[in-house]
Parts: C-alpha cells; sequence; structure tokens
C-alpha cells in the first residue's frame, strides 16, 4: 500500500550571491519517513529544512504541501520576541486544556515554563522550542539539531519520544548514537545533490564511500579519455580538420564535462602538538569537596589522572561538570580537600560556550589577535605549533575559503565556529587538553578526524559530552556525576559505565553499581590499625585504577590485532605496543599492591 505524501519538493534551485546551493533538486517525504538528513558543515542542510518549513523561498521550483497536513519546525535559535517566559512561548497556538502537553515535555527536556525569557540561556531557549513543537505533535516535525545542549537523560527522553510518535521527522543531527538508534533512511547533501537511501543511518559511511569511490574511477576514465583525445588532436588535427570538427567539439564538451566537476571537500587538516611530556601524573585530588549555597557538586571525591588517560565527565545539565574541570585544573578553590597538579603542565582548552570567539571580529584577526599566536611584525602570519604560517593558508587548512576570512565569527554556522575554536587549540602545543562540549555542531568527518586525532595524541584529554558514541570512542576512564555531590569513577567509556552501573533505584534514585570481585573485596576489607590512612585509601582506589588498567589493555590489544597496521601506520603501531607494555607492568604492580594492602588490613 502506496504511503501519503506529506510534502513535495519539485525542481527547486537556490543560490545565494553567485554559489548554487541546490539545482533542479526533487524530494518527496512521505508519511511515516524518519528521516536523517546529513552533509558536511555548510552544505546547506539547514537551508534545506528551512525551504521545506517555507521560511526559505527557491529561486525556482515549488513546496507543496497536502491538503490538511501540518509542519512544525525547530530552529537552531529560536525567536521569542514578544513573549514573556518560556513557557508562553512553548504554549502558542495550543488551548489551555493541551497545556499539560508543553508541562510533560518540559520534564523531560528539563526546561522551567516560568524562566523568563529575557534571562534564559540559549540552551533553555532551544529546548523550549522543542518542548512546544513536541506538544504541538505535528504530522511532519523538521527538525534542525534536536539534540544540541540537551544532556544525555534529555537525550534520551527524546530519542524514546520520536520512536513512539507516529509523525514523519527529518532531523538534522551529528549525534551517531540518536540517528542509529531514530532513522529509517538517509538524506545525504553533498555539493547540492540530495541523494537518499531508504536504509538507517548505520548504512550511511559505507555507502558514501561507495558512491565516493564510484566517483574516483569515473574521474580517472574521464580523465584518460580527455589525455587520448588531446593527443589525437595535437597529432592529427590538421590534416583532417574538415572531417573531424564533431570530434572536436566532443572533446571540448569532455573538458567542460571536467570542469563543471564540483570537488568534493576534502576532511580539515587537523593536527595536534603534545609538546613537551607532562609527569607521570597530571592530577592527584584527593577529598573535594565543594558546594554553590546549599547545592552540593561533589563531596569527598578523589581522582588521580596519569598522563595519556582519557577522563570524561557525564551527568544532567546543570549538574557541575564544568565546575569539577575548574576544580581539578585548580581554577576554582574547593571548600574542602586537595588538588596537585603534576610538573611541566601546558593546558590548551575548548569551551563549550565558545567565549574565546568574540562575534563581531573576523577570522583573520580571531587567529592574528590571539597573543600566543602572533608573529612579531607580520600581520598576516599566525605562529602553528612554532612555525609561521600564513593565516589564509591556516583557514584553508580547517576547510575555511579565502573570501571568509574577512568576514565576521557572527556569520559561521555552529560547525564553523567549532571548527575555528578547534584552528586557534590546535596551533599550540600542549599536553592537557580540556574539551568541554566539543562535539556541538561539528559533523561526522571532523568527528571522525577529532577521534583519530585524540587516540594518536601523547598528552592527557579531560572531556565533557552528551554524545555517547563520542564517549565511547575516546574515554579510558568516565566519572559520572550523579547528583547530591556523588561523582563515581568508573572505567572505559559511556556503554562500559552503563554495564557497571547496573539499574537506577526508584526509591533513591542513585545507581546500584555492578561491582568487580576486586571493588566488592575492598569494600570488605574489615578497617583494621593495621593501615595507615594513606594505605586504606589507596586500597580503596586500586580497584577502580585496576579495572581501568584492564579496559585500556583490551583496547589496545584489539588495536594491535589489527595485521595490517604495523605496514599501514608503524608510528602508531609503536606507541599502541609501548602503552600496552606499560599498562601491564603497572596492572601487575596493581594487582600486587593491593593484595599486599589486603592482607595486611586482614591482619
Amino acid at each position: 500500500m502506496a504511503r501519503i505524501p506529506l510534502l513535495q519538493l519539485s525542481g527547486i534551485s537556490l543560490r545565494f550571491g553567485s554559489e548554487p546551493v541546490f539545482s533542479g533538486l526533487d524530494l518527496v517525504v512521505q508519511a511515516g519517513d524518519r528521516l536523517a538528513l546529513v552533509g558536511r558543515n555548510g552544505s546547506g542542510k539547514s537551508t534545506l529544512i528551512k525551504v521545506m518549513a517555507g521560511l526559505v523561498q527557491p529561486d525556482a521550483g515549488e513546496v507543496v504541501l497536502s491538503p490538511g497536513q501540518s509542519v512544525g519546525y525547530l530552529e537552531q535559535d529560536p525567536e521569542m520576541a514578544g513573549f514573556a517566559t518560556l513557557g508562553d512561548f512553548a504554549a502558542q497556538g495550543l488551548e489551555p486544556s493541551e497545556m499539560y502537553r508543553v508541562e510533560r515535555a518540559g520534564e523531560g527536556l528539563k526546561f522551567d515554563p516560568a524562566r523568563a525569557v529575557a534571562t534564559a540561556s540559549g540552551g533553555e531557549r532551544r529546548r523550549a522550542a522543542l518542548a512546544g513543537l513536541m506538544a504541538r505533535d505535528p504530522d511532519l516535525m523538521l527538525l534542525d539539531e534536536p539534540t544540541n545542549h540537551l544532556d544525555i537523560e534529555a537525550i534520551g527522553w527524546l530519542e524514546a519520544e520520536l520512536a513512539r510518535t507516529r509523525a514523519a521527522f527529518v532531523m538534522i543531527s551529528h549525534d551517531r548514537a540518536f540517528l542509529r538508534a531514530l532513522a529509517r533512511s538517509t538524506l545525504w547533501i553533498d555539493r547540492g545533490t540530495v541523494r537518499r537511501q531508504d536504509k538507517g543511518f548505520e548504512h550511511f559511511e559505507a555507502w558514501r564511500d561507495t558512491v565516493w569511490e564510484e566517483e574516483d574511477v569515473a574521474r580517472h576514465k574521464l580523465n584518460r579519455l580527455i589525455k587520448s583525445e588531446s593527443r589525437w588532436a595535437v597529432e592529427g588535427i590538421s590534416a583532417r580538420r574538415k572531417r573531424n570538427m564533431g570530434r572536436v567539439r566532443a572533446l571540448q564538451a569532455l573538458r567542460a564535462e571536467r570542469a563543471a566537476q564540483i570537488r568534493r571537500q576534502g576532511t580539515a587538516d587537523m593536527a595536534l602538538d603534545a609538546g613537551p611530556r607532562s609527569g607521570r601524573k597530571v592530577i592527584e585530588a584527593q577529598g573535594l569537596s565543594k558546594s554553590w549555597g546549599d547545592v552540593p557538586i561533589v563531596r569527598d571525591f578523589s581522582l588521580t589522572v596519569q598522563r595519556g588517560d582519557r577522563v570524561a565527565f557525564v551527568g544532567p545539565n546543570g549538574i557541575g561538570k564544568t565546575t569539577l574541570l575548574g576544580l581539578l585544573l585548580g581554577r576554582i578553590a574547593p571548600d574542602a580537600g586537595t588538588v596537585r597538579l603534576g610538573t611541566n603542565l601546558q593546558v590548551a582548552m575548548f569551551d563549550q560556550a565558545r567565549e574565546q570567539l568574540d562575534p563581531e571580529m573576523s577570522l583573520w584577526d580571531s587567529l592574528t589577535g590571539d597573543a600566543e599566536m602572533r608573529v612579531s611584525g607580520r600581520a598576516d602570519q599566525v605562529m602553528v605549533r612554532g612555525v609561521a604560517k600564513h593565516v589564509v593558508a591556516y583557514l584553508k587548512d580547517f576547510l575555511f575559503d579565502e573570501a571568509q576570512a574577512r568576514a565576521p565569527v557572527r556569520s559561521l554556522s555552529g560547525g564553523e565556529k567549532a571548527r575555528l575554536l578547534l584552528a586557534r587549540l590546535m596551533a599550540r602545543p600542549s599536553n592537557l587538553l580540556v574539551l568541554d562540549e566539543p562535539t556541538n555542531d561539528l559533523d561526522v568527518e571532523t568527528l571522525d578526524l577529532l577521534q583519530e586525532l585524540l587516540d594518536d595524541y601523547d598528552g592527557t584529554v579531560l572531556l565533557v559530552s552528551h554524545d555517547r558514541d563520542f564517549l565511547d570512542r575516546v574515554a579510558s576512564v568516565t566519572v559520572a556525576m550523579e547528583g547530591q555531590g556523588r561523582a563515581v569513577v568508573y572505567a572505559g567509556g559511556w556503554s562500559d559505565y552503563l554495564a557497571q552501573r547496573g539499574p537506577v533505584s526508584e526509591d533513591t534514585g542513585e545507581a546500584r553499581r555492578t561491582e568487580t570481585p576486586k571493588a566488592r573485596a575492598a569494600r570488605s576489607v574489615p578497617k583494621a590499625s593495621g593501615l595507615t590512612f594513606t594505605e586504606k585509601h589507596r586500597l580503596e582506589a586500586l580497584p577502580g585504577r585496576i579495572d581501568q588498567l584492564t579496559a585500556e589493555i583490551a583496547k589496545l590489544e584489539t588495536l594491535l590485532a589489527d595485521p595490517d597496521l604495523y605496514t599501514r601506520a608503524p608510528e602508531k603501531f609503536s606507541k599502541a605496543s609501548a602503552a600496552l607494555a606499560a599498562r601491564q607492568t603497572e596492572l601487575a604492580a596493581a594487582e600486587e599492591e593491593w593484595l599486599t594492602l589486603a592482607e595486611k588490613a586482614e591482619g
């Protein structure tokens, strides 16, 4: 049985200035469609969504919404002028009897309907807009980055709601886990062409790579044909001029076809320099406690961060993850406890609010105005990891074109702002990288590259993110902030954390953790007088470190099991081998130390 078309785009063409965005685009969205709209930053995803919503008029073609069907649109920066509170905005168009829908969505998305619009953050505004859209329940939802500014719990709520809805939806997101869970089909925008595959997002990358491989083969054949015909034109055209003008015209057409081909955008030329080696122990926090007024952030929290660790911090928005980072970096004073920073640290930080970027400053000035990047006496060069480089060339490394160099930062998309901030961050050597929500707005390809860079980075990484897939790919340790000052350390990434945490108690809201045998043994060790305070604390901390080392060894062994790794990436093979040997040695020492202390505690 044929599905009902909800929205039809026919012959859509659109240009911004001299650049074509779409040309002759045809697209149908049907009832029940669950479409992931993907593509590189700046490829036109948000523009296409706005065309569908009727907010951008195409230069040619038409957009037809089937009679009796409704469309709801979630924009990245909702305009709330004229509304006193977030609840007023979310409830627009609803009957008083339907207000419960806004309240229900507000609970799931964690926004306060009574919050004044004038004092609300960008994240609170987006959550209110999303709650209003979900409450109105249109036939077709157009969602532009719905997971941005949501914590993992709210993302889970939204994921469940969208899985249950009967409405069709088109969503732009770079959250792989979210897309894998919901998308049944994929729309891919690439150089003005929109392709559709009626398979879930998990098949996208293989499909994309196949399309690109076919393009490369076709381009190679075209180049060979042009070369052959050009040789004929040089060697034989003078003797057969009149009889072969058709072949000459065909050669001209081939050259025109090649000239018209739009080269696909490459990946950003990003690189991280770990700089001078830090001390083995990077951060040692003992008994940290911090409250803001009557709200506890952490209570009696201890953590040791070793060189090379990738430590992720997870928890709901507003629970204090950024505050805990500040405590660990010595930038915020604790109410109790101590923090000792290791030797020779060079810190580079990516902040979630992008506060290091002035929206009125040009991209050029954003780089040359950075004191650490400035080249004395040269206004057109920046210092990149100790080497002077022309500012436009460096911007091109991060996929900006020359025309954007003098444009203001406010003209950039969210993903482009993230890339500019990464350009500033990666210009300087560091051995401690602090990434506070780095994944917001980055496209899939840039996320892949960032993950690879972090894998190869010799320094230490502290990471805050709500991207579950990214956490699984990067983190070796997860610190879960569970509320009421509880911060618990787990080995591994997000999936490892869920496996170890166990179900959440409905009575207390606390996680019932699945403990390893050594962890249970450590908890059952009698508090004998034979242990000093330091030894007792060490005995309690060792099981977590043992679990962490075991998880890291498993990951390294999986990596080294690749038979082609040595020939493909010998330097990476060497680093992984050295890291494996070091962690195996440390694991043996940690287990021996645990046994010694446990025996001493038992008398």
